[in-house]
């Protein structure tokens, strides 16, 4: 694998520019000397504010993008061998590394990388220590998965020796990075496209443990089950547990409430001792889970409890996070937007929302790949009854052709045989109308999915119908 020196700044291509991690790795790289470039299939706010930056970004992939002036190219999992600039690199013999191997070779050059690892709660976890980690001054170089108003981005470049990072199971991604400290927040069946089951997405989470160097240290949630086979063959020495049971867990919880607005409050236990009360700024019992990983991360790396406290009340979450859109006028009824799309994502958002005010909770959901709505069309359908109205929306392709003959049509029909309420709409605009037509005062709407379903929100509140 070619390897960069980042004292020698040379010219980098990325295949890709505009994902939430590409953009923030170009930023970095640019930020270090580096000449960037890039390509994407549309203009985005990310790609928009990279140009902003100086960075070429071209909004058509083809061979010409590529010269023998480019010393590597990078690209993403998302991009496929026939892919005319990656073939045309390849044919170069320009050198080539994937996201994951250059975010790899980013965090060698800092004393601590803090990967937060799991199926569910990733971004939101990760931006709970960079609001611990910024409001207690350590200024760390942040790289998360989603948009945060702190930062006022997805990226930060510090000038400490801390660098904190999303760690995606996917492809086996994180199997190129190089942490000194991981945060396991739970391991379950997701991507069934590229695992083969649990089993198989477990042996990824072990060997993702086992790169910890012996000085290094594991953050892991207790309630996974059997969490000593993730570390018994790992070189770390030092294991922190979080979880519901204060009995096998470092970290723990117990009082949990909820204010008129659903956030959530706590008694922390640590090593079985009440230790003091944590108040939330962002809504659902998931979040205490996620907040306990973030106050184990943050007293790891030396950071007052008090100051941690501070900061995880500030934290207002990030975009597509429970995110407040607007309220609908003139039915009155609230828009929040939400990025789940794994059936106990999904749960944990429902949830959440029954702490919020409402009258009716309606569950917008766009199903996001082909194979992972196969795989748990079941689940979704049990966990999409919490709503008292669901709409449907077509599923999300994303990377995939539906080759499976699976619909959100029978998503609706599993739902309607279960006794729910359930609506399946073709176009964008037929969901928006039912809305405007069905939405009353006091009632819930809630878009949710990892693909585009923002948009009917969003159209829904410009008036666009």
């Amino acid at each position: 694998m070619y390897q960069i020196d980042f004292n020698k700044p040379c010219r980098v291509h990325f295949i890709g520019i505009g994902g939430i991690s590409m953009s923030g790795l170009a930023k970095l790289l640019l930020d270090r000397g580096f000449t960037v470039s890039g390509s994407d299939f549309k203009k985005s706010e990310l790609t928009e504010e990279l140009e902003s930056l100086g960075l070429a970004v071209s909004y058509c992939q083809q061979a010409q993008n590529i010269n023998n002036s480019i010393d590597f190219v990078v690209y993403t999992a998302a991009v496929h061998e026939d892919n005319p600039e990656l073939a045309a690199a390849r044919t170069a013999g320009i050198r080539i590394l994937t996201r994951a191997e250059l975010l790899g070779q980013v965090m060698t050059n800092y004393k601590t990388a803090v990967n937060v690892a799991g199926t569910h709660g990733k971004t939101t976890t990760s931006s709970m220590i960079a609001e611990i980690l910024l409001g207690a001054g350590k200024d760390p170089t942040v790289s998360i998965g989603g948009i945060l108003d702190r930062i006022k981005g997805n990226f930060r470049v510090g000038n400490s020796d801390i660098f904190l990072t999303e760690a995606c199971e996917y492809t086996n991604s994180f199997l190129s990075f190089h942490p000194t400290v991981n945060v396991i927040l739970n391991v379950e069946e997701d991507h069934l496209d590229f695992f083969k089951d649990l089993n198989d997405i477990r042996h990824s989470f072990k060997l993702f443990t086992e790169r910890l160097p012996e000085n290094g240290t594991l953050i892991i949630n207790s309630d996974i089950d059997n969490i000593a086979y993730f570390y018994r063959d790992a070189r770390c020495q030092n294991v922190i547990t979080v979880g519901s049971n204060p009995e096998c867990s470092m970290y723990s919880a117990c009082d949990i409430t909820y204010n008129s607005l659903g956030l959530c409050s706590y008694t922390l236990i640590k090593n079985q001792e009440k230790i003091c009360t944590v108040s939330l700024g962002v809504p659902g019992e998931h979040n205490v889970y996620n907040s306990l990983a973030a106050i184990a991360c943050g007293e790891l790396l030396g950071i007052s409890l008090e100051d941690i406290k501070e900061a995880l009340l500030a934290f207002g979450g990030t975009k597509r996070r429970f995110e407040y859109k607007g309220t609908l006028m003139p039915n009155h009824a609230v828009i929040i937007d939400d990025y789940a799309h794994h059936p106990a994502e999904i749960a944990a958002t429902l949830n959440s929302a029954a702490n919020y005010p409402h009258n009716r909770i309606w569950c917008i959901f766009q199903p996001h790949t082909y194979t992972r709505t196969k795989a748990f069309l079941d689940d979704f359908a049990r966990v999409l009854m919490k709503a008292d109205v669901v709409v449907l929306a077509d599923i999300y392709a994303a990377r995939e052709v539906n080759t499976l003959g699976v619909s959100s049509a029978q998503l609706r029909d599993k739902i309607t045989e279960m006794g729910g309420v359930c609506h399946y709409f073709q176009s964008f605009e037929e969901i928006q109308q039912f809305v405007r037509e069905n939405a009353v005062n006091n009632d819930l709407l809630i878009t949710m999915g990892a693909g585009n379903i923002v948009e009917v929100g969003e159209n829904l509140l410009s008036a666009k119908i």
